[in-house]
């Protein structure tokens, strides 16, 4: 009489997530609520990436971005894990999307309100020019519209497949729109047939900057960067990191398993794909897919061994920045959430020429963050003397040759940069010495990213199609996710390349007949 053995039960597939930035908290709870073995690995002490907080004794200061733009991204990824985003962070809208001053008399707020953006440009800069930001708001809206589901909602195309999919999805009239988005103009000679004031230009050139490029070098459709901010601006309660430990959350609600101080050295390949990773202390985790979300060009450079793929693409590197954190006291100058400090005009391009030779600008423009202060119109200032967090900002050239800039550029660009808050009549007092982060800092905590902080950065049309690899990689098993890889840099485009990472790996998962791997779902909707 024969005896039947069972079957040994199925096992879900296995996934090691590296990098708990927004892009790999992102992946990881999308890929764990698909009911996968997800273990999520960080190499600093704690999770979130560049949204990591600094901390300035008792106090913590947003270390990266500032605000949250493209809601509609967080909203949906909650829903689909069965949360809300409401309820786990408090958000509110800007009024004021930014205050821009040249000096103590020029000043230039600009709104979230189209009508009163258009009256404060007309005050300041003449009624012909506030017609000419109601043409240019138009052609940026058209932009992002035409690129938004074809281009950033989906897996890196090319440029036929990107046209393909903008017939396919829009008809005709998508096609002549996209026709219109100036790939081959750079985003500084498409504001100049806009804007006849060189302030005006100087203002929205920084957009660039949004994405760590040169508005001189980057593609005229970087102007959608503009729509996107006057779409809506959120500042969170308690500072950006409060979004990452939400994240944290509902990952972990979803089984997600975080390890952080855990350093992947090596990625480990078996019979042509990924077999896992090992840790700096020895450790090894077996894995039927690795995400990492970590700078790309760590892969490239062998960070992770002689396994990882050599055939990403990446550009030249982004900019980098100076940040000043500190506590100090703050009066002449009513500052608001966003605040954007610009020299002369004419001097502009020299600021992005110095940085291109990798030295620091002579004449930099400053972004002041004053995180105690509302973006709302009518919101109470701190009172007279009051103590408040700032974080100063400087664009600084990425540590692309590890040289690393001297104590003697770094004193001279700090003094600068005082002197420019200065001249717009804004007036602060230390409360203690700033805590200063260069860009040498920043290649440290971002092994492979040089300091930049963006990724590669986006130079000419080509930029968009071959400066930052895809999330699919040449190495069965291993995908991508992260600010320095498609669709781009800035939080709400990370969480959608970690989105695009996890709807890989599934399908890439569904495709692999192994008989201990639990039947895959059809997975996930990119709505």
């Amino acid at each position: 009489m024969s005896r039947t053995h069972p079957s040994p039960p199925l096992r879900p597939p296995r996934v090691v997530v590296v990098g708990a930035g927004v892009g790999g908290l992102a992946a990881a709870a999308l890929l764990a609520h698909e009911g996968l073995d997800v273990q999520l690995l960080e190499r600093a002490d704690g999770p979130g990436g560049k949204m990591q907080p600094v901390e300035l004794g008792p106090l913590r200061l947003d270390g990266g971005p500032t605000v949250l733009t493209m809601r509609w991204v967080f909203d949906a990824l909650f829903e689909r894990l069965g949360e809300s985003l409401d309820r786990h962070v408090h958000l509110q809208r800007c009024d004021v999307l930014a205050r821009h001053a040249w000096n103590a008399d020029e000043r230039l707020d600009l709104h979230a309100d189209l009508a009163q953006s258009l009256a404060a440009i007309a005050a300041f800069s003449g009624p012909a020019e506030a017609a000419r930001y109601e043409a240019f708001c138009a052609r940026s809206a058209q932009v992002y519209a035409t690129l938004d589901r074809p281009f950033m909602r989906s897996a890196r195309p090319t440029p036929l497949s990107l046209t393909w999919r903008v017939l396919r999805q829009q008809g005709l009239p998508g096609l002549r729109q996209l026709l219109r988005i100036s790939p081959f103009s750079t985003l500084w000679q498409v504001l100049g047939s806009y804007f006849h004031d060189p302030r005006l230009r100087q203002l929205f050139g920084r957009y660039a900057t949004y994405c760590g490029s040169s508005p001189f070098e980057a593609p005229a459709t970087l102007m959608l960067v503009a729509h996107v901010e006057r779409e809506a601006v959120w500042q969170i309660e308690g500072g950006m990191a409060r979004l990452a430990q939400a994240l944290v959350r509902c990952g972990q609600q979803q089984g997600v398993r975080l390890r952080c101080n855990a350093e992947v050295k090596r990625l480990l390949v078996q019979d042509g794909r990924i077999s896992g990773v090992a840790l700096a202390d020895g450790e090894t985790l077996a894995a039927d897919a690795v995400v990492f979300n970590g700078d790309a060009r760590a892969l490239t450079t062998g960070l992770l061994g002689p396994d990882a793929p050599q055939d990403l693409a990446h550009g030249q590197p982004s900019l980098s920045a100076l940040t000043w954190h500190a506590e100090v006291e703050a009066s002449g100058f009513e500052l608001s959430h966003h605040n954007v400090f610009f020299g002369p005009a004419q001097g502009y391009r020299a600021e992005f020429e110095a940085i291109a030779a990798g030295c620091l600008p002579a004449s930099p423009t400053v972004y002041v963050c004053a995180q105690d202060r509302s973006g709302q119109a009518r919101a109470p200032r701190p009172g007279p003397r009051r103590p408040e967090r700032l974080m100063c900002l400087v664009n600084a050239p990425a540590d692309a040759h590890g040289r690393g800039l001297t104590h003697e550029e770094i004193a001279r660009c700090e003094a600068q940069m005082w002197g420019r808050l200065r001249e717009a009549g804004l007036r602060v007092t230390l409360s203690g010495p700033p805590r200063l982060t260069r860009p040498q800092d920043f290649a440290q905590r971002f092994p492979g990213s040089q300091g930049a902080l963006y990724g590669p950065a986006s130079q000419g049309w080509r930029a968009s199609f071959q400066a930052r690899p895809a999330g699919r990689t040449s190495l069965p098993g291993l995908y991508l996710a992260g600010g320095s890889v498609h669709p781009g840099p800035g939080v709400p485009m990370a969480a959608l390349s970690g989105q695009l990472a996890a709807e890989q790996v599934l399908a890439g998962l569904a495709s692999t007949s192994r008989s201990r791997l639990v039947a895959m779902p059809g997975g996930m909707s990119t709505r």
